[in-house]
């Protein structure tokens, strides 16, 4: 039975433990050598980077997220055992683990660290698809006689490098398709790598429930529950054309995954389509110079997102949600497009002087969509504004002081409201 160690990554025939450092961590597969397409998760990548960072945070539970009207973004796994989950309502979150350490998100941070991981990933092979910040597809078809180890030496390798260099660790799913892929990069996580072959596809399959199935969410299962479809074993059961005639185009896919299959490739770059950032209250807010402080600090993120990716948007637009609910979007598209903060922000502060304030908003967001090359925009001056030239200028400025001398070194007055 091939088996490879993650630890010291010594490839050797079927043993509980490394022959050539006694590590436990033994990976054995029929297939090990023959797979090539994998999956990528880091493990509680947001919580990771804190406790990486924070040394104190080590063996705390904590969750990234805002205050208690907001949601999480993640925990790290001890407060996971209590319950805690991605997008749970704060407050919901911290009755389940009340000695949880909340810990505001640093998108910049994760971002940084992302493209340290991507460039590890790209040593490997060109065929990458990030799924988003912590999580990515890899094809690595073809690598063994460039690197001279099968995939699979290859991607524990990259969790090693990963855990070694950047103290973040990553699980790994190895298999024949994208789906089988991501389904066994959860099987064991933290740390984990796991594989699902050609051979045994079926019969792994068979009792697994059909919500594991990526895309599927709560009103997808309950369709799937009214039909008596809860396994893969029961999907399995149904005619393709029944489940074309029931669930439409969605029909064709299920009747494919069921079998295993997934014809669908490694794509390696997505195109961003928008940049957005969005912000909720711990209490309404109706203040108009208090949603002013946030609608800047909103424009300053998504400026300083765009002017790290090199882009610019046409189109901007704010997103209003009520203490009832109620969400109101408004947008305005620009004749040039726009990476710079002052301007996100007087656009978006016009768009909120146009709407009604009949009652208190519980979240605000600011976005720039229609992307394009940041070296197309700003460029046409503004006759009705004869000022904004130089605050272009002084931003730019800024920024390069900030580049220089850290994030805090300089702070617009309305960014302390």
């Amino acid at each position: 039975m091939p088996s490879l160690c993650r630890d010291c990554l010594t490839q050797f025939d079927a043993a509980r433990r490394c022959p050539a450092c006694g590590s436990p961590r033994v990976t054995a597969h029929a297939e090990l050598w023959d797979l090539s397409i994998a999956h990528m998760d880091c493990d509680a990548f947001y919580a990771s980077v804190e406790k990486r960072d924070n040394p104190e945070l080590r063996n705390k539970p904590v969750i990234i997220g805002g205050g208690r009207r907001g949601v999480v973004s993640t925990a790290c796994y001890i407060a996971r055992i209590k319950g805690v989950r991605s997008a749970m309502p704060m407050f919901q979150a911290l009755k389940l683990c009340p000695e949880a350490v909340v810990v505001r998100g640093r998108m910049e941070v994760y971002a940084q660290v992302s493209r340290q991981i991507r460039a590890m990933m790209e040593d490997l092979t060109p065929a990458i698809e990030p799924l988003s910040l912590d999580e990515a597809f890899l094809d690595l078809t073809g690598t063994a006689r460039l690197h001279g180890a099968p995939p699979a030496v290859l991607l524990a390798g990259l969790v090693k490098r990963m855990q070694v260099e950047l103290g973040i660790t990553g699980s790994i799913g190895l298999s024949h398709n994208k789906f089988l892929a991501k389904l066994a990069s959860d099987l064991d996580k933290p740390r984990g790598f796991s594989v699902i072959g050609e051979a045994e596809t079926l019969d792994f399959l068979r009792d697994k429930p059909v919500r594991m199935i990526w895309g599927i969410g709560a009103a997808g299962q309950a369709s799937l529950d009214k039909v008596g479809i809860r396994t893969f074993a029961d999907l399995r059961r149904w005619d393709r054309t029944d489940l074309h005639a029931r669930f439409g185009t969605m029909g064709d896919r299920l009747w494919h995954l069921a079998r295993g299959e997934d014809s669908r490739r490694v794509a390696r770059d997505r195109a961003v389509k928008s940049i957005s950032n969005e912000t909720t209250f711990n209490d309404d807010i109706a203040d108009p110079d208090l949603l002013d402080g946030h609608i800047w600090r909103l424009a300053e993120k998504v400026s300083d997102r765009a002017k790290a990716k090199g882009l610019a948007g046409r189109v901007v637009t704010l997103k209003l949600k009520r203490g009832d609910f109620k969400l109101l979007t408004r947008r305005v598209s620009l004749p040039d497009g726009t990476q710079i903060a002052d301007r996100i922000y007087r656009t978006a502060r016009a768009l909120f002087d146009q709407t009604d304030h009949p009652k208190p908003y519980r979240l605000i967001g600011v976005g720039l969509s229609e992307l394009i090359p940041a070296e197309a925009a700003d460029r046409e001056g503004n006759l009705l504004d004869p000022q904004e030239a130089r605050r272009i200028e002084a931003e730019r400025a800024t920024d390069a002081i900030r580049k220089r001398f850290g994030e805090d070194a300089i702070l617009r007055g309305r960014a302390l409201r």
